[in-house]
């Protein structure tokens, strides 16, 4: 089995934050966003990430050109941006005879911790499980996936807050889209997701119970802390996110590197 690896979904503009730049190239906390996100991968033992670009990608590049010489970064290209699955379908080509599990993240949440994506690799691989979904509770689910669970309490389907019924609307436990994958199972799967009517778009939060359907494994890693699940999508939200990430960095505690080299 090959060692873990990782995909990040870099390609948006994120239109509510300011200037032109792409969003994950916004500075946090010293370094660019979507720098923290791949840190984190890299220091949690993935042996290589895959980063979707797509706005402007030279500027995302750019940030990871040594770490591209060495391998430890590749890059491919979203031209047309039809959601998080098509994003996430990109990569298929540097997973090409694959055989290991896959962590998948967005670049905009830099507040993740390599200890956090361990545990969640190390899960996945001792339930056999096809897809496992991190998950956090939080006191104010508003504009997050839902996580909706079965009778017997395991996973059933994620359901977005725009199509949850007042019943789902109520549930606190929500999708932080912190994921891992069994490759192969993955890019099998996101072939059978079906453009979304009112968007468009291909969603990878429609892959688990599509897994299921298929009769394939989906588990759980709840208790994910709250401020793990936070996203940086406007200039306030990018404040907060800094004022946590510079006080773990004075604490010591939980902060990848960032320092933008990993040896020869």
């Amino acid at each position: 089995m090959d060692q873990p690896a990782a995909i990040i979904l870099a390609a948006g503009k994120g239109t509510r934050m300011p200037g032109d730049l792409p969003k994950v190239v916004h500075d946090v906390a010293g370094a660019p966003m979507v720098r923290w996100v791949a840190d984190a991968c890299l220091d949690a033992g993935c042996s290589f990430v895959s980063v979707v670009v797509g706005y402007k990608q030279e500027l995302v590049r750019s940030i990871f050109e040594k770490d591209a010489e060495h391998g430890f970064v590749r890059f491919c290209v979203q031209d047309e941006q039809l959601g998080t699955g098509h994003a996430t379908q990109a990569a298929a080509e540097h997973f090409e005879g694959f055989d290991g599990p896959v962590l998948l993240l967005a670049g905009d949440g830099p507040l993740v911790r390599f200890q956090t994506l361990a545990r969640l690799i190390e899960l996945h691989g001792a339930s056999g499980a096809a897809a496992t979904l991190a998950t956090t509770t939080i006191d104010d689910p508003t504009g997050y996936g839902r996580i909706v669970r079965g009778a017997d309490g395991r996973f059933a389907r994620i359901v977005e807050q725009k199509n949850a019924t007042p019943e789902e609307l109520a549930i606190r436990e929500v999708n932080p889209s912190i994921w891992c994958f069994d490759a192969k199972a993955l890019f099998r799967t996101l072939r059978k997701v079906r453009r979304n009517e009112t968007t468009g778009e291909y969603y990878v939060t429609d892959v688990p119970a599509l897994m299921l359907e298929e009769g394939l494994r989906v588990e759980i890693m709840d208790g994910v802390p709250a401020e793990e699940a936070l996203s940086v999508n406007t200039p306030a939200q990018r404040e907060e996110v800094e004022a946590i990430l510079l006080s773990r960095l004075g604490a010591g505690s939980g902060a990848a590197r960032i320092d933008g080299e990993r040896g020869a």
